[in-house]
Order: structure tokens, then sequence, then C-alpha cells
């Protein structure tokens, strides 16, 4: 018999300035992420106003993550120093791997309509902090969508289901992402694997996440799962969109300070004098 996940924690994105002046909304980042584990920061980035988003995320380093954007609606312009360039549209994901340290540029393109995106921070194991960076660009057509009950439509970026598997594979912190629409009156039941993380950010609609239906969550806000091996989720009148994420804690010390995650203190200052000496890039 199945032990459905509880809910531990639901919680409302929070508005935020963030790059050279873009106004986002942050699910979460800095604060209370031991529970969240191996996650660090989900950003939540949707507006019809350029004025929110052009002036963009220039020129940054990062070092110790990867960083996952996952595009919605509009465009996204990506450069780096391992020479990768382009365009992230809607539908596509970014999967970046920092490593030992990668510098990079993201600069939304200016839209008539919306323009709405995710950008999730997965932490690396110390192990892994200083591997060789990686740069894996997901079109939207290379990502299967399955339909379950012909009212569940299920994107797979990485993970599987009913043995489809998603493109983002051989992942460090063995992670599980999916982009979930339902539509009303709809149930949806979902194996996780027992003792990692797993939350659910609702981009659209409401649902409940809860086997017992005590909470009708609502939309751009965050639910963190209780462990247990699945998950089960409800819609009643509204249709619901919702990413689900799961991935393996990694339970190691966090040393962050601003793009770059370490597991000691030391290890940041000099993540931050070898960006000032321009020593940084270990691999090109």
């Amino acid at each position: 018999m199945s032990n459905v996940r509880k809910i531990k924690k639901i919680s409302e994105s929070i508005p935020t300035l963030e790059g050279a002046g873009v106004r986002l909304k942050r699910v979460f980042g800095f604060h209370g992420i031991k529970e969240l584990d191996p996650f660090l920061l989900l950003d939540d980035f949707h507006s019809d106003n350029p004025e929110d988003y052009i002036a963009g995320f220039p020129w940054h380093p990062h070092r110790g993550i990867e960083t996952i954007t996952y595009m919605i609606h509009g465009e996204v312009k990506h450069e780096d120093s391992l020479g990768n360039k382009g365009t992230i549209k809607a539908g596509d994901v970014q999967w970046m791997t920092a490593g030992s340290g990668i510098i990079h540029q993201e600069m939304p393109v200016r839209q008539d309509g919306i323009l709405a995106g995710l950008q999730l921070w997965a932490n690396l194991p110390k192990s892994h902090k200083m591997m060789h960076p990686r740069y894996r660009e997901v079109l939207s057509q290379d990502i299967p969508e399955i339909v379950i009950d012909k009212k569940t439509k299920v994107r797979i970026i990485a993970g599987e289901i009913n043995g489809t598997k998603g493109p983002v594979q051989d992942i460090v912190i063995d992670p599980e992402y999916l982009d979930v629409s339902m539509e009303s009156n709809t149930e949806f039941t979902h194996l996780v694997k027992e003792g990692h993380t797993v939350f659910a950010f609702i981009m659209l609609g409401s649902a409940y996440f809860d086997a017992d239906q005590e909470s009708l969550v609502n939309s751009e806000h965050l639910v963190l799962f209780e462990d247990g091996d699945s998950v089960k989720i409800q819609t009643e009148e509204e249709n619901a969109r919702f990413i689900l994420v799961s991935g393996k804690p990694i339970g190691e010390p966090i040393a962050w300070r601003g793009p770059i995650v370490m597991n000691t203190n030391l290890e940041l200052r000099i993540a931050f004098e070898e960006y000032q000496k321009g020593t940084f890039i270990k691999h090109k």
C-alpha cells in the first residue's frame, strides 16, 4: 500500500528585485533552505511590462551549483564563458552545471505579450563542486509529453513516468522535474522516491495537494511535502498547472554568497578572490 505524502509546508512567493533590476517573485531561497535540500532557490518571473525584465542578468559568475531555467512564454538570450550562445525559447530548458566556475549572462528579449519562466538552483555535493562545467540546452520538441486519463498532461523534463524518460539524465542529485497540467475535477497520483525532497509550485489555478483535501492551494504558492512514496493531487472547479520537482538531499554544510555556493566560508572567499584576479575559470 502506497504511503501518500502529506503537506509539510505551504508558502507564498515574495516580490523581489534581482539582476540589473528585474522584478520577479522568489518562491524560496536563502532562508529555510535546509528542509528543501538539495534545492537552494526558485524564482518565478512573469510580466507583460518589458520595464520589469529588460535590464536582465548581465555577466556574473556561478560556482558549486546547477541553474535550471525553464521558459514558459517569451525568450531569453544566453551567453557564457564556455563559448555557448543561443536563445532559450518558450518550452525550452537550460540546465547549466556551473561546477568549478562559469561566467554567463541571461538577457530577456522584449515581448509584445507576456514573458514568463522559472529558474531553479540545485546544489552540488562537495565531491562535485569543482567538476567540469556543463551546459545543456533542451529544446521544447525534445521534451516528451504524456497524457494520463485524457485530463492530465505531463511534460517530463527529468525523471520517468510509465517508461517515458525525460531528456535530462545523469544528474548527481537524481532529480525529477515535471510540468503538470490538470483539467478540473481530475486526480493525479505519482510515485516518488522515499527520502527525496519533493515540492510543487503552482503556476496557474488551484488544487489539493493532500489526500484528505484539507488545503486548496492557489497559484504562486509552494507546497513542500513530507516523506512518503507518492503524491496525490486533485482539482475541483479550476484547472491547474504546476511543476513537481524532487531530488536527493545532500546533507552538507552550505556557505552561500550571491551566485556562489560552497561548503565553507574559506572556499567562498577563494572563489571571489579568483573572480577579482581573473583566475576564476578553471575549465574552458
